[in-house]
């Protein structure tokens, strides 16, 4: 599903506007971010939980030339589906 067809159908199943619904698609992107980014744990009933975890910095060996690289540690965003959400069937 791209964008504009998520757009549809958000305004569709809520009765608003397609603008409005864009607005409230931007609104919720850009609140989700600045949980993030403050490091707290964001959970929606229904949907899911977002959180923000640390990947340790670790050793990789380049298979061709044998050589050693320390890559540095960071963040990543992880999503873990709601009950709602695993109960959905693919279709």
């Amino acid at each position: 599903m791209k964008n504009k067809d998520f757009i549809q159908a958000l305004a569709q199943k809520a009765g608003i506007s397609e603008n409005e619904a864009k607005q409230l698609s931007v609104g919720m992107a850009a609140a989700v971010a600045d949980s993030l980014e403050e490091g707290d744990t964001l959970a929606i009933q229904g949907f899911g939980n977002f959180e923000v975890k640390k990947k340790m910095e670790r050793v990789v060996v380049n298979p061709t030339t044998k050589q050693r690289q320390l890559i540095p540690p960071k963040l990543s965003i992880a999503f873990k589906p709601g009950n709602t959400l695993k109960g959905k069937t693919i279709e």
